[in-house]
């Protein structure tokens, strides 16, 4: 039997500490910047709400400004329970205001406490010090940096799939109710705070069962018990509560796009861009330790494995677009390539003291210009400026004016800072041309500008890549502009 963490030789635990602390002090800087940095249309989109909860919870909130609010929620739409929104949002009205603060705080503490569970897996699978490089690995990653910080529900979800597979691999060492109970609920609650960890978490639990039990895993309560305690909240929600919004994201995400995976440039897209974010050669080296590692974190990473690639072939888009998505990968890896790292390590112990030395400092400079790249990716741009920016740009547009408007992050930064709300122009993306790929552009410039008195531009990437649109709007008055945007009125030609 493995000791538990609070058995571990003090040299081990200051370690650990002091890994936890350092993921800590990288992920609290710039806490009160806006959430421009990472995704920014995710992270505004989870402030609206977050916001609407505040001001229906705070008695003296301006009742106009709660109206607009509970507007604002309503438009952005809900795929997910919202868990971080709410938190955030009784958070609020805990401390009086709102902080862009609050949301990063929580997201570190959720992602320390996994990679303490993280830590404790591999340790007993491998042993302290290969656990603690696979530490360092998901702490100090300038991606995991930059998006376990970020408000969305993917660092939560990621947290309890980790802490999930922790107990659940305690369950195949030791089967007792205590860890069956602990990793159904943590993995259930991931599922639930975000459904896409679906895969993952089906893969993991089918390896761990029939490692434990092989074909007679129907005749165990535990198995039933975790199976039920998984499914039953995510299909509550998801299913029987909102099956409205399942099936048209599923439609619309997987049966729509699913002629993608038959292309060669898809594989090769995706696995150029999640080795951008996690690095080519460790998420090889991350596949290759799953091959060479002890059976029982062998069955589960392989679990693991399958699962993610269901995952990409389910949801195709989303595999090289939206680096948020791949973020539950990070452990994974950081499991994958233990085992070389235990054979490394094992290989070192023959090494002279200088020898061992000289690769305890090689891994300190490692550690530490992967600290610094993720430090300089989160004070590279300075936000501060951005908010009047949208405030002038709410302002500058006539009360009870109908809107249309080519606007990044789908209006969401001036329905934040701006209190104003449009209808959306159509994006000029990839994934506009394979669903619209035949339109009219002036019969779709007159059905959407129908009953709208302007015509908003602030995206003018965007504009030029829409010269068709540019040509049209250039027929048009120009009511206002100012520093990041054109008000064209749709009522007067030049």
């Amino acid at each position: 039997m493995t000791p538990s963490l609070r058995s571990l030789p003090r040299p081990w635990l200051a370690l650990l500490i002091a890994l936890l602390a350092l993921g800590a002090a990288l992920r609290l800087l710039n806490l009160n910047a806006p959430p421009l940095d990472f995704h920014s249309t995710r992270q505004l989109r989870n402030s609206l709400v977050a916001r609407a909860i505040y001001y229906d919870l705070q008695p003296q909130a301006d009742p106009q400004k709660r109206v607009l609010a509970e507007s604002f929620e309503r438009a952005v739409g809900q795929y997910e329970p919202p868990v971080t929104e709410t938190i955030a949002g009784l958070t609020y009205l805990l401390i009086g205001r709102e902080s862009f603060a609050v949301p990063r705080v929580y997201g570190t503490i959720f992602w320390l406490l996994a990679g303490v569970a993280l830590f404790d897996l591999v340790r007993r699978a491998l042993g302290p010090a290969t656990a603690l490089v696979s530490l360092a690995y998901y702490l100090v990653l300038p991606f995991a940096v930059q998006s376990s910080r970020s408000f969305q529900p993917d660092p939560l979800m990621t947290a309890a799939f980790v802490a999930g597979l922790s107990f659940l691999y305690r369950w195949t060492e030791a089967q007792t109710w205590k860890w069956a109970i602990l990793a159904a609920a943590l993995l259930g609650f991931a599922v639930l705070v975000k459904i896409v960890i679906v895969f993952l978490v089906i893969g993991a639990a089918i390896a761990a069962v029939w490692m434990v039990h092989g074909p007679r895993f129907w005749k165990s309560a535990q198995v039933w018990t975790m199976e039920l305690s998984m499914a039953l909240p995510a299909l509550a929600y998801y299913v029987f509560g909102h099956p409205g919004r399942s099936s048209e994201y599923f439609l619309s995400w997987t049966v729509t796009l699913l002629k993608l995976i038959a292309s060669p440039h898809f594989y090769a897209d995706w696995l150029g861009f999640v080795g951008s974010l996690l690095g080519l050669v460790v998420v090889f080296l991350g596949l290759a330790g799953t091959i060479l590692a002890p059976p029982r974190l062998r069955g589960i990473l392989i679990g693991l494995w399958l699962g993610y690639l269901l995952y990409g072939l389910m949801l195709p888009f989303q595999m090289y677009t939206h680096s948020y998505y791949h973020l539950q990968l990070v452990p994974v890896v950081a499991m994958g390539f233990a085992p070389l790292v235990e054979a490394a390590i094992a290989r070192a112990t023959g090494l002279t003291p200088g020898g061992k030395a000289a690769l305890a400092a090689l891994a300190t400079v490692l550690l530490a210009y992967q600290s610094w790249a993720a430090r300089s990716v989160l004070v590279a741009e300075d936000f501060s400026g951005v908010p009047g920016t949208w405030v002038a740009i709410g302002e500058a547009i006539p009360a009870d004016a109908e809107v249309i408007a080519l606007i990044q992050d789908y209006g969401y930064d001036l329905m934040y800072w701006g209190w104003r709300k449009v209808a959306l122009w159509p994006y000029s993306t990839e994934l506009a041309e394979i669903k619209n790929a035949d339109r009219d552009l002036g019969l779709q410039f007159a059905d959407l500008t129908a009953g709208k008195d302007y015509f908003l531009v602030t995206a003018f990437g965007q504009l030029d890549k829409q010269p068709g649109l540019k040509e049209i709007l250039d027929e048009y008055r120009i009511a206002a502009q100012g520093d990041g945007y054109v008000l064209y009125d749709l009522h007067g030609k030049r």
